[in-house]
């Protein structure tokens, strides 16, 4: 499902629209048939990955106890366990970023952790992470310090590891003549 495309068709809906379909995603959400075919695809032990809608990624975790609605999972990263709703549960490893076609970020498309890049007033470009995501800006941790920066200013940084082996050719420098 390219989500990018449905949040693009969503944008020009109106709100009576939107509220409208979200009442039909819900009861979707909620179909006993849909839940139980969920429950029996999961079971104690498991490792699954979940959607966080406040980090708006996927966490990894494994199942400690099911219940008819709801799973109790424990994060793989850092222990705490979590009551989630069984739709939550990425079942079948849906691809879920969102990208957004202009190449603008905003709350659909940051996750929280992303490395971003940004000017404070100053002109002085900063780098940092991403750790709230706000209506119209985004926390960003420097170093110590954090930042609330609105979505327009950030741009996105690609990381990359430096290879093992060294790329330079042994030489010496020339005096100009």
């Amino acid at each position: 499902m390219n989500y990018s495309q449905i949040l693009e068709a969503l944008n020009k809906a109106s709100l009576f629209e939107l509220y409208r379909l979200q009442q039909a995603i819900q009861r979707n959400l909620e179909d006993p048939q849909r839940i139980l075919q969920i429950r029996r695809a999961l079971k104690v032990g498991q490792e699954i990955e979940y959607f966080d809608a406040q980090q708006n990624r996927l966490i990894e975790a494994s199942i400690i106890e099911l219940k008819t609605t709801r799973a109790l999972v424990a994060d793989r990263h850092d222990g705490q366990r979590w009551s989630i709703p069984l739709h939550f549960i990425n079942l079948d490893g849906a691809d879920v970023a969102i990208s957004n076609p202009g190449g603008k970020l905003d709350r659909n498309t940051l996750r929280i952790g992303d490395k971003v890049a940004f000017k404070d007033r100053k002109g002085n470009e900063l780098f940092g992470e991403v750790t709230k995501l706000n209506p119209k800006t985004a926390g960003v941790r420097v170093g110590t310090t954090h930042w609330r920066v609105a979505y327009g200013l950030l741009s996105s940084i690609i990381e990359g590891e430096a290879g093992g082996e060294s790329k330079v050719i042994g030489g010496h420098v020339l005096p100009k003549s």
